[in-house]
């Protein structure tokens, strides 16, 4: 029983490591997409 919920942390981790890096490249993105327009 142990095991399985260190496993169900251990993926929650993860899942939450890749949720925030895919809003950073997004962010990212929105900035890139700001500073070009703004320097139109």
């Amino acid at each position: 029983m142990k095991m399985l919920m260190m496993l169900l942390v251990v993926t929650m981790v993860l899942a939450g490591c890749n949720t925030m890096n895919g809003v950073g490249k997004d962010m990212e993105k929105a900035g890139e997409a700001v500073q070009k327009k703004a320097s139109e």
